[in-house]
């Protein structure tokens, strides 16, 4: 069986404010009331759709508080980090729960990020894989937004959306 490659962004673990995020329309982007809810599902999401041998990368915002960040312990695969703005702690906070950690990535020319990264930087790079704007999107599709929100509160295979590309 070989090793599946996977993204995600913004779970934000132990969060109640993010249950409680609104899109412009005034809807809930999550559909939990509560934060254990949505770490439970999020959990459950997760281990449906990742082997424990495939890798994920997070691509930031993994837990508002420091002591949800052991919730990544839970959850399949061997985890890669690239920080988002809320993942402020210091890195042995971190690194028990992930392989390798990262402020940017690049994957075979793709800008693995948490926030978006300027447009200039469409001349050097294929695209660029991020989190950090859930339920809204650059309106470009060079930038490929992999909050929950956008992949269904589960991981997504690069692949796939590396073929968003083509």
């Amino acid at each position: 069986m070989s090793i599946r490659t996977f993204v995600v962004a913004d779970t934000h673990f132990g969060h109640n404010g993010v249950c409680q995020f609104l899109d412009d329309n005034g809807e809930k982007i999550r559909p939990w009331t509560t934060p254990e809810e949505m770490d439970e599902a999020l959990v459950e999401l997760w281990n449906e759709t990742v082997r424990p041998a495939d890798r994920v990368f997070h691509l930031g915002d993994v837990s508002i508080s420091k002591r949800h960040v052991a919730t990544v312990s839970r959850l399949h695969g061997t985890k890669i980090l690239v920080k988002g703005n809320h993942d402020k702690f210091s890195l042995d906070t971190y690194t028990p729960h992930f392989e390798n950690i990262h402020g940017v990535h690049e994957y075979d020319k793709f800008l693995l990020t948490h926030v978006p990264v300027h447009e200039r930087a469409k001349d050097r790079f294929r695209g660029n894989i991020h989190g950090h704007l859930h339920a809204e999107t650059m309106g470009d599709p060079w930038f490929q937004c992999v909050s929950v929100e956008q992949t269904g509160f589960r991981p997504v295979l690069l692949d796939e959306v590396i073929g968003r590309y083509d």
